[in-house]
């Protein structure tokens, strides 16, 4: 991510952040004795800021760039009011994590069964002070997000009934591999992908959901 990362230079810093950057540290641990696995997720992330086009001069290729920022910090926005308005009772909770890559990105870092922790960057110059109180303002709501931070422990039972669901999903593409082959109907065994993709999906959601 860092070698990929986009910086360049405007009138507010001759470094500015063009992009932002997401580190994910996922761990996969299991006690040897009694066989439970736990699984967990660090997600890092630095957020580039907010732009003002009249204090950043920006133009061309500058300016989408800003724009695309201010896009996206106004998507995670949306999400982290949503997720720090208490729910009511009676009522589901939308929170439109869809409604940018970075949400996406970030739904398992501020939903969910995570803890976060937001750190601001802020100016002690008057010219910058309404950005400053922005900013703050932004990240303030963050202390409001109330999930329910938890580990996510499986027994060794249930991992070892997700590795042989795993070794017969193999099995049964490597079958339905050497029927397509040999022009052999494989209507069946589509069904089978069909009734199983729902408990393949439930797992890609376990493990997506790790304690931040």
């Amino acid at each position: 991510g860092q070698s990929t990362r986009k910086t360049a230079s405007t009138k507010m810093n001759d470094s500015s952040s063009r992009s932002h950057l997401v580190f994910s540290i996922i761990l996969d641990m299991t006690n040897k004795n009694t066989k439970q696995r736990t699984l967990g997720k660090l997600s890092l992330v630095d957020l580039a800021g907010s732009e003002r086009v009249g204090k950043t001069g920006a133009t061309d290729e500058r300016l989408k760039e800003g724009r695309a920022i201010n896009k996206s910090l106004t998507a995670l926005g949306d999400v982290i009011s949503v997720l720090s308005e208490p729910v009511k009772s009676g009522k589901e909770r939308f929170v439109p994590y869809r409604n940018h890559k970075l949400t996406m990105l970030m739904k398992d870092s501020i939903g969910g069964t995570a803890k976060t922790l937001m750190f601001v960057n802020i100016s002690p110059a008057d010219f910058n002070q309404e950005e400053t109180q922005t900013a703050l303002v932004y990240a303030s709501r963050v202390k409001n997000i109330t999930n329910e931070a938890s580990k996510n422990v499986e027994s060794k039972e249930l991992t070892k009934l997700k590795a042989d669901m795993r070794t017969l999903i193999n099995e049964r593409d490597i079958m339905k591999s050497h029927l397509v082959k040999n022009n052999i109907s494989v209507e069946g065994l589509d069904l089978v992908q069909e009734e199983t993709k729902e408990e393949d999906d439930d797992d890609a959601k376990y493990d997506d959901g790790p304690t931040n």
